[in-house]
């Protein structure tokens, strides 16, 4: 069962802060793709199901920005 979140971050200001954002949330058990849009701050993760909040936001922590939304 595919299950997609979107979370909202902020402090992302250009294709290096997406990728790093994309690279960290990649690496969370469960997650299968990860889509960042720049202009908005969104995230969205599409996962084999449910993805625990807290680990999306340690790993956008990870990469050294902060999830404001969820």
């Amino acid at each position: 069962m595919s299950t997609t979140a979107t979370y909202t971050v902020s402090g992302m200001t250009c294709s290096h802060c997406v990728a790093s954002v994309r690279e960290e949330v990649g690496k969370v058990d469960g997650v299968t793709g990860v889509d960042v849009e720049l202009a908005t701050g969104t995230v969205t993760i599409e996962s084999d199901g449910p993805v625990d909040p807290g680990d999306v936001s340690a790993a956008v922590e990870e990469a050294g920005y902060e999830v404001t939304a969820s």
